[in-house]
């Protein structure tokens, strides 16, 4: 008897170990996954572009519905929004974003630019339990012509995660101590207290790449600009000319 049970202790230690570590462990795992996750991706090619921006703030609480999430992102000079299209979409409901600058010019080559900033409202994602998600259309601007590369990287830099709910729904060890004021939302222009968080970013560096001419083949496209201009408008000057209707007014001096 007493050799069954040394035979058995050892057995049911070896098995609480075994539970205890499947119970315990992935318990840790999740408490240390607080901060939240923010994945940035850009779709369609060419020079308009979708940015896709989505974040799961890893909580279980169900009262993180109420808060508000806005993200700051910072574009550089090579990429801009266009701010007359964000109020189309605020006006279909579609995307809801503030352009934080004074002036953007839409027309202005990447050297001729500047930096914008961009305050973006995020939605809860349907998919996700305490996510949200973010459509931004963005278009890239004309950059100088390259030696060789027929391409220009443009690489988007690190964005804000703005929160403003109960400081009880978020983690302390997330929280960053700067404080932000902003409009609460692009329909509701009062000022708002967000809560500037870390996070984890999926994609650690976000490269876009921009299709730009060749030098050596500027000479080509100048001359065949200036070759069709002047045929079109001598073509036009005959056509004016040949079907034209024209009277002459005689002065009574």
């Amino acid at each position: 008897m007493s050799q069954q049970k040394k035979n058995v202790l050892p057995w049911m230690g070896v098995h609480s170990f075994w539970i205890m570590f499947c119970v315990c462990i992935p318990e840790c795992m999740y408490a240390q996954k607080t901060c939240p996750e923010v994945r940035q991706q850009f779709l369609n090619d060419g020079f308009h572009r979708n940015l896709l921006i989505k974040i799961n703030l890893s909580t279980a609480d169900e009262s993180i519905g109420s808060c508000i999430v806005a993200i700051k992102v910072h574009f550089p000079k090579g990429l801009y929004v266009d701010p007359y299209e964000l109020t189309s979409l605020k006006k279909h409901n579609l995307t809801e974003a503030l352009v934080i600058a004074d002036n953007v010019d839409l027309e202005a080559p990447e050297y001729l630019a500047a930096d914008i900033s961009v305050l973006v409202y995020m939605r809860p994602d349907p998919e996700c339990f305490s996510c949200f998600r973010a459509l931004l259309p963005l278009h890239c601007r004309y950059h100088r012509p390259a030696e060789n590369d027929g391409e220009i990287s443009t690489v988007l830099k690190s964005p804000e995660l703005l929160i403003h709910c109960r400081k009880s729904l978020l983690s302390l060890e997330c929280l960053k101590e700067t404080e932000i004021e902003a409009p609460c939302s692009q329909k509701d222009m009062h000022m708002c207290h967000w809560d500037s968080m870390k996070f984890e970013t999926v994609n650690k560096e976000l490269k876009l790449q921009i299709p730009v001419g060749l030098k050596y083949h500027l000479t080509l496209v100048c001359t065949v600009t200036l070759a069709t201009t002047i045929l079109c408008s001598s073509l036009i000057l005959s056509a004016i000319y040949k079907h034209g209707c024209f009277s002459f007014i005689q002065s009574s001096w």
